[in-house]
């Protein structure tokens, strides 16, 4: 096949890609920001000083890092089809659709990784930033507000930025449960040509332009971010 003509079988099938692009970039836009969320409570107890505060999210953490995501994406799945108390609840619906099982796996998943990178974070702030903010007289919370996040956040960033790029290429897995993601729809593609050896390039291609893109985006908010701490010490 010369180039013309595989320009023109991908051509061909530049709908369907692009649809599995638009379903990629929703599981995984979803899943880092609702992830993140939930990150932050999780992130707190984890540096906490008690070790009855930190004892829940380690063990959330620990399973959710220790295990694979595919595993984590069956066992919802198709394991919680198995008991009859949720099949006959009113989150079935949502449930049995592979969409909504992908999303709540991986917004787990990134969870724990997240909370990670918001502890680390925490404890990366500088204790005379904290001093200062208590003598003050600011409260916990209002230190935790109006210094520890702000100040966590920025220096968080750039691994945030990373689970961002790792969860894009781990989002690969979803097409096992029928997901039409980038995946799903080079599966479906070469059961149709068996041209396998091209549209996993393809698919190759379009994985390193998404995660080109996104480093760009994450490059310009630490700069954006930068900049704007540096007008606020001024």
């Amino acid at each position: 096949m010369n180039l013309g003509e595989t320009w023109a079988l991908i051509e061909r099938f530049l709908p369907q890609l692009w649809d599995g692009t638009l379903v990629t970039l929703q599981l995984v836009g979803l899943a880092v920001i609702i992830g993140l969320f939930l990150a932050i409570p999780l992130g707190l107890a984890r540096a906490s000083r008690h070790w009855y505060i930190r004892a829940v999210p380690y063990s959330y953490i620990f399973f959710f890092r220790g295990t694979p995501l595919l595993l984590q994406l069956f066992l919802v799945y198709y394991g919680i089809s198995q008991f009859q108390a949720v099949r006959e609840s009113f989150l079935w619906p949502y449930l049995r659709e592979p969409f909504w099982c992908a999303l709540i796996t991986m917004t787990m998943h990134t969870a724990a990784y997240i909370a990670e990178i918001l502890r680390g974070a925490i404890q990366a702030v500088p204790p005379g930033e904290v001093e200062a903010a208590r003598a003050l007289g600011m409260s916990r919370r209002q230190a935790l507000q109006h210094i520890i996040l702000p100040r966590a956040i920025r220096i968080g960033l750039p691994a945030y930025g990373n689970e961002v790029i790792l969860m894009l290429k781990a989002s690969a897995v979803v097409y096992t449960v029928t997901m039409m993601d980038i995946m799903g729809v080079i599966r479906t593609i070469n059961s149709r040509t068996y041209e396998y050896e091209l549209f996993f390039m393809v698919a190759g291609v379009m994985y390193l332009i998404i995660t080109l893109v996104f480093t760009q985006l994450f490059r310009l908010v630490e700069r954006w971010l930068k900049v704007d701490a540096s007008r606020q010490a001024r």
